[in-house]
């Protein structure tokens, strides 16, 4: 377990932290800050009234809430997002309403999930050719149905 530093903003007062609503739950809860409506097709970043310090090392992957995504037609864009370990501005969620009818949530309402993960780092080595595989340069769909 990691322990990330939250900072509560003005807006962000009497709002629960993130937090796991179940003990086998893998993301924790992410309330909005405000209330707010989202046309059909609409999208919008919306506040929740903090920022983190996420430890070096590690991520926090932002996901949808299955209930709003199967009920509303309400997801995050972006999926997952990432919130960098070195950001220090306020986490928001970019939903998008996918339904044929507007979507509006009051403040204090769940919109996402937070799921922190470590961070594998990589760099690029240029080769004169790849390796065989028996996919080969098989693209999308091409290992069948």
């Amino acid at each position: 377990m990691i322990e990330i530093a939250l900072l509560r903003l003005p807006h962000g007062e009497g709002l629960p932290a993130p937090s796991y609503a179940s003990l086998g739950a893998a993301g924790m809860d992410v309330v909005a800050a405000e209330d707010f409506s989202l046309a059909p097709g609409a999208r919008a970043a919306i506040p929740t009234g903090f920022a983190v310090a996420i430890p070096a090392g590690y991520e926090i992957q932002v996901r949808p809430r299955s209930g709003l995504a199967l009920r509303h037609g309400v997801t995050c864009l972006n999926t997952p997002g990432t919130i960098d370990s070195d950001y220090r501005g306020e986490v928001k969620v970019i939903l998008a309403n996918l339904s044929d009818e507007a979507f509006s949530a009051a403040r204090g309402e769940r919109i996402a999930q937070l799921v922190p993960a470590p961070v594998t780092r990589a760099r690029f080595a240029e080769v004169e050719a790849l390796d065989e595989t028996g996919r080969g340069q098989g693209g999308f769909g091409s290992t069948g149905q």
